[in-house]
């Protein structure tokens, strides 16, 4: 199953506001990763160009990286997601900037299943929430996106 998955999110802040979170994901000051919700992203050299890691079940290394602007990873876990997904920020015009994740990938065999029952929904709970601390961390607001029943379900579920 080939699988695209995009969350944009405009942000009316100027890029330069933005720009200096995107070194701290996967860091011990991680303004970016809503680990206060979800399970932390590590990366075992930080964020540079080989370096591998995930988060819960989801395995992943950095194909590239652009210091403020976008990082590229392939997926490694679960073995039958077999693509990649990045995360760019990207000015609109003086006062707008753009966050944008995206998933391309084929969700192979039992992942096609897992993809459409559970790690989809999970995925875009917590992306909102990541876009959310994005923007808290700029405005200091407190800013809050509400789980649907179904990702309240898993969750419960799933947790250790």
């Amino acid at each position: 199953m080939e699988v695209t998955n995009i969350h944009r999110w405009i942000l009316h802040q100027p890029k330069a506001k933005v720009e200096p979170l995107l070194p701290t994901l996967a860091s011990s000051d991680d303004r970016v990763w809503p680990c206060e919700q979800w399970p932390a992203m590590r990366l075992d050299k930080g964020l540079s160009v080989g370096s591998k890691g995930g988060h819960g079940p989801i395995g992943y290394f950095v194909t590239a990286y652009e210091k403020g602007r976008r990082i590229d990873f392939e997926f490694t876990r679960p073995k039958e997601f077999v693509g990649k997904h990045w995360l760019e920020i990207k000015e609109l015009d003086a006062g707008r900037t753009e966050l944008k994740h995206t998933i391309h990938m084929q969700a192979n065999g039992l992942g096609a299943l897992k993809w459409s029952l559970a790690i989809r929904w999970l995925h875009d709970a917590l992306i909102e929430d990541a876009f959310n601390k994005v923007e808290n961390q700029i405005t200091g607001g407190t800013k809050r996106s509400q789980w649907n029943p179904w990702v309240k379900l898993l969750r419960k579920v799933l947790s250790p």
